[in-house]
């Protein structure tokens, strides 16, 4: 946040802070080794190519990798953070904590202000 600016959440990284993204990245963080597609699929509640769209970006900020794995007849995609992609994530989601404290800072002090000028 910039003192010139202070609403303006420039470490609210645009590829992240996107539902079906953020859903994604939540989802990866969890899991060292990756979830494959279907999972991802089904957690995150998306189609086939909603998802693999939202996962071209990703992959192409440099936070994802694919890969094709086989069981057995099967190839299977498996898709996980890359070293960068969670450093960056935790990056947004300090961001995003800074934006809901002084939201709520703010509204306490809304909210005492709002007290104080009340008719008894």
């Amino acid at each position: 946040m910039s003192g010139a600016a202070p609403y303006a959440y420039a470490g609210l990284d645009r590829v992240f802070h996107e539902r079906a993204r953020l859903g994604i990245v939540t989802s990866l963080a969890g899991h060292a080794e990756g979830l494959g597609f279907s999972e991802l699929k089904a957690l995150c509640g998306l189609t086939d190519g909603n998802l693999a769209r939202h996962l071209q970006v990703l992959e192409g900020a440099g936070f994802l990798i694919q890969s094709k794995d086989q069981d057995g007849r099967r190839a299977i995609t498996r898709c996980r953070l890359t070293s960068v992609g969670r450093t960056r994530f935790a990056d947004y989601l300090a961001a995003l904590e800074a934006v809901l404290h002084q939201a709520r800072a703010r509204e306490t002090t809304a909210d005492s202000g709002a007290t104080k000028t009340r008719p008894a």
